[in-house]
This record gives C-alpha cells, structure tokens and sequence, in this order.
C-alpha cells in the first residue's frame, strides 16, 4: 500500500488542468491504470479509490486542480453523444459492423479527442471496471459528487451535468420515435396499440424539461411530468412489442429484428438515464449506468456478441417458417404411425427409380463436373415427385421437424411442460424409425425387381462385376462411410435453412399475395387460376426450395471437393440401400457369399443413425437459439429424457 501511495503521489502531480486535450486524457487513463493495479480483485480496486479522494481531499489545493480539471474536460468532449449512443450499434450489415470491430481491435485508439465514446473505451476497457464500480458503497460516491459538485455549472447556475443527461434522454427520445415511425414497424403494429403512443412522446419531454429546469423547482409538478413521459415511454414500448405477434404471419426480417431490439435498448437506457435525473440521491445511480455502459461497451465491441446476436436473429428468420412446415412429419399416434409407413414406402419405390436414373447418368461417362450436375438435377426433380405426391423421405424429416419440436420450449418452466415435451421427443423418433423403415424396406426390393428388368431387357445386368464390386467397397462400412454419411447430415440441415429462408421471404414479400392479385398476373393466368397457383406456391415453397437445394447438394458436393482434391462424397440411406440391392441383382446369387456385401448392409443403419441425428441436430441447436432456451432448461429436459428412456423405451420406437 505504501508504494500505491508513492505511485499516487507522482500521478496526482501531473494533473494540470491547462494541459492540451492529449494530456489531460493520457493523465485520466493512466489515473484509472493506477485504480485497475494488478486486477488481482476489485475488491482490491475499490480501496485504491478511498486513497485517491483521501489524498485530495486532504489538499485543498489539489482539489480546486482537479476541479478545473473537470471544468475543463466536461467543456472538451460530448458527453451526451457517450451517454445517448455508447454501446448502440448504428448498422444493420453484419459485413460492415465486422469490419468496424476488427478495426477497432486492431488499430489502436488515440487519446486526442473530443468523442467520448472513443475515449470511454481506453478509460474503461473491460468487465472488471464494472466489477469494481459496482462496489463502491453510498459513502464513497457521496464523497466523488461532493469533490466534483459545482465544479460545472451553466448559465442557468443548474450543474451542467443535468444538462447533459436531459440532452441524452432527448436524444434517446428521437431515436425511438424514429423507429416507432418507420414503416416496418408502424405498419405491423396491432391496430389496438398503432403508433399514437410515439406522436406525444416528444411533447411529454418537453413538458418534463420544462420542469426540471425550472426556479423554483415544483416538485409535485416534476413527478407528474416525471409518471407522463414514463408511462408514455411504456406506451410506445409495448407498442413496438406488438409487432412480434405479426412476425409469424408476415415474415420475419433481420432488420426489422434489429430495430425491434434497438428500440427496446433505447427504451431501457432512458430508464437510466431517468433515474439519474430524478433520484434524490443521483450518486448511486450514476455509477449504475457507468457500469451498464461499460458491459454495454465490452459487448459492443466484441466479435463473438456481433456473431451470437445476427445468428440469433438469421436462427428466428429461417426457423418460424420450418416449424410450420415440420408439424406435418410429426406422428402422435397409431393411424397417423401407419400412414407414415406407407408414405414412406412409396417414396422409397420412387427413390428405386431414382437410383436407377443415377446408374444411367454415370454410364454416359460425363465430366466430373457435368455429371454431378445431371445427377443433381435428377435428385431435385425425384424429391419434388416424392413432394407432390405427398410421399415421404426419411432423411428430410430431422431438419423441418427440430424447429417445431424447439417451438414448443417458449414456455418449459413448468414439470408438465417438459413430461409434454418429451412425448413430443418420443413421437418424432417414432416418426424417423417408421419413415426410415419404410424407405428402406421398399427401395430394396424395388430397386431388385428393376434391376432384374433392365437385366431382363438388355440382356446384361444393369451394372458389370467390376462397377458392382466397387459400388458395395465404396458403402463398406469399413471405409469412410461413417464419415461421408454425417456430411450427408450436415447437406440435409443446409437444405432446411434454404427453405426456411426461401419460405420466410415468400411470405415476407407477401409473394403469394402478388399472385393472387397483380393485375398482370391475373391477366396472364385468369383470376382463377391466379388464386389456385398463390394457394400452391403459398403451400409448397418450402418444400421446392428445400428438395431442389438438396438435391443439388448431393449431387456437386463429390464433383466441387474432387475438384479442390478432397475426395468426400455423400451417403443417403435410402439411396444406399438402393445402390446396394442394384450391386447385388448385378452380380447374383453369388453376391450373398462375398463379405463386401454384408459389410455394405452393416453401414446401412449407420448411415440412417447419422444422417437422422446430425441433421437434427444442427437444426435443433439452431431452434434454441433463436428460442433463447436457457442452459438450465436443456439440462432438465436431458435428464427428462434419459429417465423415459429408461422407464418406457418401447415408446421411442412404437405408437402405444
């Protein structure tokens, strides 16, 4: 202690309050170096603030030095624009604000300048300035008020710092009313609340201005104009708020996210900087707000918050639209279990079509390139067949279903709410196992019968020994299977992002609407037909955007990585089997004694387990981001699951 006291002494001597605007930041920066020490505990901190105001208050001398000081520091820099915007970020772009925050990381600031802001950060970088803030007690910011009271005064003899937060709030104020205005949120408010509470904002400012500057002070007259602004400022606040009830039915866009939560941050800084204005003891309230300014700041400044933030808000924009759709994949009970088989198996009968198809693609000997596009293109057109028949494929299932499954944590506080969530986890892996079944079980002998057709047909089998001995070597589960089939995984979830973004700007743009009643369309098609085609695209939007992009993936995926030397590719369960029970037509009976063939069959279920749980995981992670699903949330739900696994299995797999 005795050498902080030396190391105060040479400090509190170079304050010199006729210092250039450098200098007398360089000594504020280093004054706050001194209070940080090692940063062994704030603690720590905390107490090297009592040594300073004691060294100055015992030197009168020093303490008209440093109010100078004050009078001088507050006259150079704007500290409204730092208490109105620090911490804010002021674009949308998720490119530009990256690069505005590596910069700041990057390049180092100087302490030659009049922008608060800029200066705030060097003075206070980090969490552990909010530590120790928060730990002075009401004496010791009794005594920082009392060092610095009428240190700055304006014309009016009211302490400038008054001003300056006022100033703050009016600034606040705007940006809000800004917000309430612009036509993304002003026309989807609920018509209850519209945007009425936004027009007399400003005016109930006025009126609260007035009085906090008055002389004499009416404090009956200040705390009513005080309660006007407050509830208007709620007002407008649940106002904004109503706009999360339209996002569902109208899309839901990054920007208008951002705004939403802009306005709800303006809304609580104001609160603060109210209570700073009001309180009958400003003190405490004023070192609140200093360390909600620097955590403010710390976020505002870190890549990770910038990252968790915008994919937040991408997980909220793609995820409402797919758990609409998943709803459908979803079976609760024993009829809609059946229905789901038989689905099933016709989309693996036409997925034996599929294979087929590919097998013929690779014969014409294409270019790497051109025949993944083919095969692409083919698999997109297979999965639309299988869309509008109202068929089913297994593996698109996890990815549309992990949104509608996340949807039902908005409200998981209750024990009943999490029993019904875990049945709901119960009646989705049912629904994978009876859709999977159903795939497999009939792409197999359906992909024999052709097989044996072709053979029938041609003359020759549908592949020769050498193509079908090294399409079951490549399914080996000895080989890289395992690995190409959880890449197939994360294509599944990549395909459902896709549609639940191509279906959230549909309805965003109100597309379907356009349909319906555009002039030019409806002189093209007829009224009529103008209105069947909004309701179909309306319907099935999701599910082209997700078949086609799936489709496509699969099939350049092993053309694009051969292409940077790579050598992945993908493993589709049901495609697989397929390719499988082709091989084996090919080459015969014989095929049943040759280990290659039950090594292939063995990775069949792998495949499946992989392609279903990665895919579902990606997205369910996905899901609970954009639900802001807590960390103590996810553990009781885990614990609820493996305790029904273990009291009830059966029922992960059969209807009861």
């Amino acid at each position: 202690m005795a050498a902080a006291s030396l190391d105060l002494q040479g400090l509190l001597a170079r304050l010199d309050p006729t210092a250039d605007v450098a200098q007398r930041h360089i000594w504020l920066i280093d004054v706050f170096d001194w209070l940080r020490g090692d940063r062994a505990s704030p603690q720590a901190a905390v107490g090297r603030v009592s040594l300073l105001l004691d060294a100055v208050e015992a030197r009168p001398e020093l303490r008209e030095r440093l109010r100078a000081w004050w009078r001088a520091f507050t006259r150079a820099v704007d500290l409204t624009a730092l208490l109105a915007d620090y911490g804010f970020a002021p674009r949308t772009a998720f490119v530009s604000e990256l690069t505005e925050r590596l910069r700041r990381k990057i390049l180092p600031g100087t302490p030659e300048t009049t922008d608060a802001s800029d200066l705030f950060r060097m003075v206070l970088p980090g969490a552990f300035d909010a530590g120790w803030i928060a730990l002075l007690d009401d004496v010791q910011l009794a005594r920082i008020g009392t060092l610095l009271a009428d240190a700055a005064l304006d014309d009016d003899g009211t302490p400038r710092w008054r001003h300056t937060v006022m100033d703050a709030v009016t600034y606040c104020s705007s940006q809000v009313v800004a917000a309430g205005f612009s036509p993304e949120l002003r026309l989807r408010m609920s018509a209850a609340s519209e945007s009425r509470a936004f027009h007399a904002l400003m005016s109930d400012l006025d009126a609260l201005r007035e009085q906090m500057f008055r002389a004499p002070r009416d404090e009956d007259a200040l705390q009513a104009a005080f309660v006007a602004f407050r509830d208007r400022l709620d007002a407008c606040r649940a106002s904004a708020s109503s706009v999360y009830a339209h996002l569902e039915d109208n899309g839901i866009s990054v920007g208008l996210v951002f705004r939403l939560r802009q306005l709800r941050e303006r809304v609580l800084r104001i609160r603060e900087l109210l209570d700073c204005l009001v309180s009958a003891t400003p003190a405490p309230s004023v070192a609140r707000l200093v360390g909600r300014l620097v955590l403010a700041g710390g976020e505002r400044n870190s890549i990770r918050a910038l990252i968790a933030s915008n994919s937040s808000m991408l997980a909220a924009k793609v995820t409402e639209r797919s758990a609409e759709t998943g709803e459908h994949y979803i079976t609760r009970d024993r009829a809609s279990y059946l229905q789901m088989v038989r689905k099933a198996a016709g989309g693996g009968a036409l997925t034996a079509l599929t294979v087929l198809l590919k097998f013929g693609i690779y014969s014409l000997a294409l270019s790497a390139f051109w025949s993944g596009l083919w095969s692409g293109l083919m698999y997109a057109a297979s999965f639309v067949a299988i869309q509008l028949l109202h068929l089913t494929l297994a593996t698109k299932q996890p990815a549309m279903t992990a949104p509608a499954m996340a949807a039902r944590l908005r409200d998981i506080k209750t024990d009943a709410a999490v029993a019904d969530f875990v049945d709901e986890v119960a009646n989705l892996v049912r629904s994978q196992v009876a859709a999977v079944l159903g795939n497999v079980g009939v792409v197999v002998p359906a992909m024999l019968a052709l097989a044996l057709l072709v053979q029938f047909a041609l003359g020759r089998p549908l592949l020769d020994a050498a193509h079908a001995a090294a399409t079951l070597q490549s399914l080996s589960l000895l080989g890289p299977t395992a690995l190409f089939a959880a890449m197939t995984g994360v294509l599944l979830f990549a395909a459902s992002i896709v549609a639940g973004w191509t279906e959230n700007a549909f309805v965003l743009h109100r597309l379907d609407s356009a349909m319906r009643y555009n002039p030019r369309i409806g002189a093209f098609l007829g009224a009529a037909r103008a209105r069947r085609w909004a309701t179909f695209m309306r319907t099935n939007i999701s599910g082209f955007a997700s078949n086609i992009s799936l489709g496509l993936m699969l099939g350049l995926l092993p053309a694009i990585a051969g292409f940077f030397g790579l050598g992945l590719d993908v493993r589709h369960v049901t495609l697989s089997a397929g390719q499988i029970a082709a091989a084996a037509a090919s080459i015969g009976t014989a095929v049943l004694q040759q280990p290659a063939l039950w090594w292939a069959v063995a990775a069949i279920p792998v495949i499946g387990a992989l392609n279903v749980s990665v895919s579902f995981y990606f997205a369910f992670r996905l899901a609970l981001r954009a639900h802001s699903v807590s960390l103590g949330d996810r553990a009781r739900i885990r614990s609820a699951i493996r305790a029904r696994w273990r009291s009830r299995p059966i029922s992960f797999f059969l209807p009861a």
